[in-house]
């Protein structure tokens, strides 16, 4: 197809946030109500973070909670984002990803990454250092498991896969299965920083690029360009359709109403915590436009005029096409969704999201194409 995007899908994605006073069974019911919320609105995919450790984002195994709400859809796709590779054995992750490709029946997107939460690290013994490279490793290992039949003698820095010896093909022992989808299900990868190196690899391996929310639109931009030049030279087409883009959006009947909610529920407690997590690492960069702006200065102010979206379909409109300007077409807008502390309002947002603000965002999207 051509370079250029002629009409934008959209998806979900949920880290989840929760209020960690919550019961856990309430989050995963009020998840699995959203995802199926977001079915019967036309929304095309629906991503699950994966965190081991964390009070507010409290699914550890996605691939569960996707299993899970197989059940209570039919068509809408579903991903772990990402499956954190430095912290899981490659075999291990290629079995039940295949697995549940199958029970899925293709309905299953992936997402590759390193999970990035400290303790998490900590947990699994998985040095932040050696993270890229776990995850390049892990990727390779993965997909030579998909594409190949036992013996399987893989030696890597990181991990060894040696099977070998107890292979038995009279009885059908020894065997990695494969995914239903050829040759793997699609594999995107997120892009959280300047001069991405996750995005460089995206383009080289033909995987899809996946702009974090977190990032201002500048940075989103950069993503693309890092992608492009990346699969250009690796002798790949580069495809804005495959480009996904998070964006942290709420809606409301008029833009002070709802710039008054985003500030102060989920949605605005979410990127507050954020920053405080980044204020106990290596600061709030990622939150910036301009390098040479101060911590300080990324707070809730700089926040609801950059990386929140929050207003009436017509004003978040307004601001999506002045993203759009800055990073010219993507193929799949993903919003974000946060804790239900006011579910009538979430959903109403939910509502306005798909029945007003995509098509209108389509409809000058496609005017001016």
């Amino acid at each position: 197809m051509s370079d250029r995007v002629k009409a934008i899908r959209y998806g979900m994605f949920i880290m989840p946030f929760h209020d960690p006073a919550k019961p856990l069974g309430q989050c995963y019911d009020e998840d699995l109500e959203l995802i199926v919320r977001a079915e019967e609105l036309g929304f095309g995919e629906f991503w699950i973070g994966e965190h081991h450790t964390m009070k507010y984002e409290n699914i550890v195994m996605p691939e569960i909670f996707i299993a899970r709400a197989l059940g209570e859809t039919h068509r809408i796709r579903l991903g772990p984002a990402p499956v954190c590779l430095n912290q899981h054995h490659p075999a291990h992750v290629a079995s039940r990803l295949a697995f549940l490709d199958h029970l899925s029946k293709g309905r299953l997107n992936l997402c590759f990454g390193a999970g990035s939460v400290t303790a998490d690290q900590e947990l699994y013994g998985a040095e932040p250092k050696n993270a890229a490279a776990m995850v390049d490793e892990a990727t390779d290992m993965i997909l030579r498991l998909w594409a190949t039949e036992p013996p399987y003698e893989i030696q890597g820095k990181f991990w060894t896969i040696r099977l070998a010896k107890n292979v038995d093909p009279e009885t059908g022992i020894g065997y990695i299965h494969k995914p239903l989808q050829k040759p793997h299900p699609p594999i995107a990868v997120p892009g959280t920083s300047r001069n991405s190196p996750s995005m460089r690899t995206a383009g080289q391996r033909g995987f899809q690029p996946f702009a974090h929310c977190l990032i201002p639109g500048n940075v989103v931009a950069d993503t693309w360009r890092v992608y492009e030049t990346a699969a250009r030279e690796a002798g790949r087409q580069p495809q804005r359709d495959d480009w996904k883009v998070a964006r942290a959006i709420f809606l409301a009947d008029s833009t002070s109403e709802a710039r008054r909610l985003a500030r102060s529920n989920s949605l605005g407690k979410n990127f507050e915590y954020i920053g405080r997590l980044f204020d106990k690492g290596l600061g709030r960069k990622v939150y910036k436009r301009d390098l040479a702006m101060s911590d300080a200065d990324c707070n809730l102010d700089y926040l609801m005029d950059e990386q929140i979206l929050a207003g009436s379909p017509e004003e978040v409109l307004r601001r999506l096409l002045g993203l759009i300007e800055e990073t010219e077409p993507f193929g799949t807008l993903v919003l974000m969704s946060y804790d239900w502390d006011d579910k009538k309002r979430w959903l109403h947002s939910m509502e306005l999201f798909a029945q007003e603000l995509m098509p209108a965002l389509n409809k000058a999207v496609c005017s001016k194409g």
